[in-house]
């Protein structure tokens, strides 16, 4: 067996904001033999899933330095820095600065070389304090990019043929209120458009709906290079347990907030995470969660059983039984496939624009739709097509 190529290697967990980090990392690494694990730890699940991708590491890279950051290596620095595999362990603090890879400098804008679209940081850490979740502990308060920064990242990045960007953050919705006037994502966005009129499509990461303001909807009704697909962070769809989630909307807020998305923009595609079997959630509760995949035409839902994450006030609340929780979130799951199968199928016959993606048979429509084309095209290409089928949870073109 050919021994592994020597030089820097990636491995990146998690969310999009991870993706992004992990491109600075890749440029201040240079040529060194290093391994880094950039680790996710939003549930016990993405802490075990870090832990496997450590020791599968070492196993492929035997000599190299094995150095892991990331939220797990944050908010557990002493239970992964244990691990015989692990040489070091550098916190989500430290990660973009030139002092932890021994770089001189500090981390260039990541350049994504390869990939069809960019992400790009636009704040990092959240000032809320959700019940069930241990990423605040793991990022910080929230931290905004001034707009002038970003907007050169992104001219920079179009400049370069990528002619999609998301935007991406922990809570990016919060977008500028540290930031001198207090600029919103709504601002930024506005921002964006005017002074890189080159961009082709702006995607938006995941929002709290609650804080979509008149600027914002404005601007993902009625903006054609502003993608018809919103992630919302809705997490349930029962009043008591968002209540216990300390989440700061209600169940009617949500479906009335899709509801206006709609009239204004009807192929808006919608999005959302969801739990299942948060703590004290009754069978009354969790139909009322089920039925909001329905209600709010959930077509890219993501679902997580619930786990108790250590220090969290959830943790501490009455559990639901563990195969209960396995149960429910199953049921969401099927409940969600149905729906987007649905959807898919209303799909057919349309005229679709893709974003072409490597190795160039396959894409994603502005709503997100994955697409595999009939030919192959070069990555990053933007083509116009026509749906011919669906098959497996993608269309065809």
């Amino acid at each position: 067996m050919l021994a592994p190529p020597a030089g820097p290697h990636i491995v990146t967990l998690g969310c999009r904001l991870n993706i992004a980090e992990s491109e600075s990392i890749r440029a201040l690494l240079g040529s060194r033999d290093v391994v880094v694990v950039n680790s996710c730890a939003v549930t016990n699940e993405a802490v075990r899933a870090t832990r496997a991708a450590i020791r599968r590491a070492r196993r492929e890279r035997p000599h190299a330095e094995l150095v892991v950051t990331g939220c797990a290596a944050t908010i557990d620095p002493v239970g992964i820095g244990a691990m015989a595999e692990v040489d070091r362990v550098v916190g989500n603090m430290a990660k973009l600065t030139a002092d932890a890879w021994g770089a001189i400098g500090d981390a260039p804008a990541p350049q994504f070389s390869g990939h069809a679209r960019a992400f790009v940081e636009v704040q990092n850490g959240c000032d809320h304090s959700c019940t069930f979740c241990a990423i605040p502990a793991g990022r910080g308060p929230s931290r905004s990019i001034p707009a002038g920064v970003l907007v050169e990242r992104i001219a920079a990045l179009v400049a370069a043929g990528h002619n999609e960007i998301v935007l991406t953050g922990v809570d990016v919705t919060s977008y500028g209120a540290d930031l001198p006037g207090q600029p919103t994502l709504g601002h930024l966005v506005e921002r964006i458009l005017r002074l890189v009129p080159s961009l082709p499509r702006l995607r938006l990461s995941s929002l709290d709906g609650v804080e979509i303001d008149a600027r914002l909807f404005d601007l993902v009704t009625g903006e054609p290079r502003v993608m018809p697909h919103l992630h919302l962070s809705l997490q349930a769809g029962d009043d008591m347990i968002l209540k216990r989630m300390k989440r700061r909307h209600t169940r009617a807020q949500s479906v009335a907030l899709v509801e206006r998305l709609k009239a204004r923009r009807g192929d808006i595609a919608i999005g959302a995470d969801l739990i299942a079997g948060f703590p004290t959630e009754d069978d009354a509760m969790f139909a009322n969660s089920r039925a909001l995949i329905d209600d709010c035409d959930i077509v890219h839902a993501h679902i997580f059983p619930y786990s108790p994450r250590a220090g969290t006030p959830a943790a501490r609340m009455p559990q639901v039984s563990p195969p209960v929780v396995k149960a429910r979130a199953a049921d969401l799951r099927e409940r969600a496939a149905a729906r987007r199968g649905a959807w898919l199928r209303s799909l057919g016959g349309t005229q679709q624009h893709i974003l072409v993606e490597r190795p160039g048979d396959r894409g994603h429509a502005a709503n997100f739709a994955e697409v595999r084309l009939s030919e192959r095209h070069e990555p990053g290409t933007i083509l116009t097509t026509h749906i011919t089928a669906t098959s497996d949870g993608t269309l065809t073109a």
